[in-house]
């Protein structure tokens, strides 16, 4: 039987994340983890909520899942008097996102394998899953904090990858200037630091899947990603399929299927 528990890792009360337990895992016998990180452009629209289909399949299927919240910027178009309801946005997501991936090093006990961590990261949450898979190379280069938890590899799912392009194409109403606070052009810095185009190499497996079909996150991001990180180094990978953006995080489709084995190469 898949158990359920809603843990915070922060104060704020997007901080937390929903631990799924395969049965028989505990701390003799931990289990292989997949933090998941949900998209929705990173506006506080949307919620952890679109993790629970993949969390529950892949919970019954062995994988201990973190389905992780955090916080988001505000949903008004554009970003000029956006809302502050969530007081997310860059930086406080994306260190939230760190932070949570970092707390399950305090949940061994619980049945988590910290040595064996993936991300699965749909949309704008396959953007924050690379980015986070870039953490411990960044912290190398800089001499920063080396990550808690470090992630083994990324699958991402039709992920904003490359996120200069989504501000240049405007995607869903320019999220990426909503996500930042403001253009590339007053923002320069800020946009190096937050795009996984700009923090390779990462040394970190990136599977990214996506169909041509998909009409929120065009497919060219995904392909621009996996080419300049293949120019770097980096093992990654691109994988077409088929269906619209949500058959990805479907559980039975086709699109949904092919994550989760490449989940299983991740995570032998």
């Amino acid at each position: 039987m898949v158990t359920r528990e809603r843990i915070p890792y922060g104060p704020h009360r997007d901080q937390w994340g929903e631990l799924f337990l395969p049965a028989g895992a505990g701390p003799s016998a931990p289990a292989r983890t997949v933090v998941v990180i949900h998209g929705g452009y990173w506006r506080d629209k949307w919620t952890a909520e679109l993790g629970l289909p993949v969390a529950l399949d892949l919970a019954e299927r062995g994988y201990a899942v973190w389905n992780l919240e955090y916080r988001r910027a505000g949903s008004t178009v554009g970003w000029r008097g956006q809302s502050d309801r969530s007081a997310g946005g860059w930086p406080a997501t994306f260190r939230d996102v760190a932070m949570g991936v970092d707390h399950l090093a305090n949940l061994g006990s619980r049945g988590v394998d910290r040595e064996r961590v993936a991300a699965l990261g749909h949309s704008a949450g396959g953007h924050l899953a690379v980015w986070a898979a870039g953490r411990a190379a960044q912290a190398a280069r800089t001499g920063g904090e080396k990550p808690a938890v470090p992630l083994v590899g990324v699958v991402s799912q039709a992920g904003v990858l490359d996120l200069s392009a989504a501000h240049r194409l405007k995607l869903s109403d320019d999220a990426a200037a909503n996500l930042m606070g403001g253009p590339e052009s007053e923002l320069a810095e800020e946009y190096a630091l937050a795009d996984p185009m700009r923090r390779l190499p990462t040394g970190v497996p990136v599977l990214a899947v996506h169909s041509r079909d998909d009409e929120a996150v065009p497919f060219e991001l995904s392909e621009a990603y996996v080419s300049a990180a293949q120019a770097a180094g980096d093992p990654a990978e691109l994988h077409e399929t088929s269906g619209d953006h949500f058959a990805l995080i479907t559980p039975g489709t086709e699109a949904y299927e092919t994550c989760r084995a490449l989940l299983g190469r991740l995570l032998p």
